[in-house]
Parts: structure tokens; C-alpha cells; sequence
């Protein structure tokens, strides 16, 4: 498997979905899939048909203009979850989709997701929500009102994909007050102690296949309360070589 874990690959405030080739992420996944791909994009919201279908054909789209063009594609929520293990293996590459981290993660667990993608050779992308659900142990950044509540579960078991605990879209979320608090400074830094996450701005990514995990573009670690630089936009970090 070849895993892509982004924040979002579009480029951001067009107004229509368009590939970013922001730190080469156009070229890197055009040498990985196969001509005109079959594509499946696995809801966020299992409920919400209605734009798990836009995102899927916003992303059609998208990957048509930038030359490549699927051969297929299918929505897995919760409409037909039970034809999730068929779909995925007559797939090339699967998107997770951007939502609302627990919500997501519930339809994965429910429709054992983890257990299905399992040998499973193409491409995944995740983006945000999708993203984060992808970790071995979720970090459920708090997102919404009243999340920020001690009582609010912050750890659920993910797709086991990665150890990479992502936090997306840093550039649009780094100042945001939830609940009265810093969702950094208060509370994402009082989470990290003990543990690693990885924030991330629009247009960065990591890359992961069976020898690699690399950083590409910028990128910050959050760990033991406190936030580190690692990369700037254009870099490519191996990760092997973070201490």
C-alpha cells in the first residue's frame, strides 16, 4: 500500500476543487497509480450522501484536470456498507474523506474498516478527518463546541494505517478559541505529553510505502507541550531521520 496523509491536496480559496501540486504531491501520486484508476471515496458522515457524492465528484474532476483520469468510481457510506469489502477490492485507489473525526471514525469501526483494508495494494488518500482516522491510535483533536470538556474522548483505535498522528489545516486553525480556550496552547499542548503529532498547513503531506515515510513540505511536531519547526514548504523530510 502507498498511503498519502494530507491536510488537503486542493488549492486553497478556488472557487472549484483543483490538484495542488504544492511540494511535488501531483507528481509523487501520478507515479504510483496505474492508468485511469478505479476510485472508491469512503464517507466522512455515513448519513450524508449528499456530500460524500459532491467531494467525490469535485475529486473526479480534480484528478481529470490534472491528467488523471478514472476508470471508475464508487461512494462506500452508509448506504451500501454492506458491499464495503467488494468495493475496496475492486479499487486502485481510495479516498478517506474530511469530516468530523469521531463520526467517521464510528462508521469505520462499524463497518470493520481496518480489518477490510488489510493486504489491500493501491493508493490511499486520506484527507483531514480522513487523515487522522488512518493512525494505529487516534488523536481526536477536540473540534466543536463542548468538545473541549475532559469528558470528551480525545484517543479511538484507527485504521492502523500509520503511526502518524496528523493535525490538518494548522494554517486555518492555529488561532482558534474553543470553548474559551486556546485549541493549541490549552489544549492540544496539554495532550501531547507523552505523545507526537504532527500539524500540518494546507499543501503538506506524508508520503508512506513499504520503505519510506517521508515529510513533504511544512510541517511542525507537538510533543511534551511544546511546538518545533521541522520543514519548510519544498522540503522533503525522511522521517527516519527525526530524532
Amino acid at each position: 500500500m502507498v498511503l498519502f496523509v494530507t491536510s488537503s491536496p486542493y488549492v486553497n480559496d478556488a472557487d472549484r476543487a483543483i490538484l495542488s501540486n504544492d511540494n511535488a504531491f501531483i507528481d509523487r501520486i501520478r507515479e504510483v497509480l496505474p492508468p485511469n484508476p478505479r476510485a472508491l471515496f469512503i464517507a466522512a458522515d455515513p448519513e450524508n450522501r449528499d456530500d460524500t457524492c459532491h467531494f467525490g465528484a469535485d475529486t473526479v474532476g480534480a484528478f481529470s484536470e490534472a491528467g488523471m483520469a478514472f476508470q471508475s468510481y464508487h461512494i462506500l457510506d452508509g448506504f451500501n456498507a454492506g458491499q464495503a469489502e467488494a468495493l475496496i477490492q475492486d479499487s486502485d485507489l481510495i479516498f478517506l474523506s474530511g469530516g468530523h473525526v469521531p463520526t467517521q471514525n464510528a462508521f469505520f469501526q462499524a463497518i470493520g474498516l481496518r480489518e477490510k483494508l488489510e493486504g489491500f495494494d493501491g493508493v490511499v488518500v486520506g484527507i483531514s478527518a480522513g487523515s487522522m482516522n488512518s493512525a494505529d491510535a487516534v488523536y481526536v483533536q477536540p473540534e466543536e463546541e463542548g468538545e473541549s470538556s475532559p469528558a470528551f474522548p480525545r484517543w479511538a483505535e484507527g485504521l492502523g494505517l500509520t503511526d502518524v498522528n496528523l493535525l490538518p489545516h494548522y494554517q486555518k486553525v492555529k488561532d482558534t478559541i474553543l470553548d474559551g480556550q486556546r485549541l493549541f496552547e490549552d489544549i492540544t499542548y496539554a495532550d501531547s505529553f507523552g505523545h507526537t503529532f504532527f500539524a500540518l498547513p494546507d499543501g503538506s503531506y506524508f508520503y508512506q510505502d513499504d520503505e519510506n515515510l517521508l515529510l513533504c513540505g511544512e510541517g511542525y511536531v507537538i510533543r511534551d507541550g511544546e511546538l518545533e519547526s521541522l520543514t519548510q514548504n519544498g522540503d522533503v523530510l525522511d522521517m527516519d531521520e527525526l530524532e
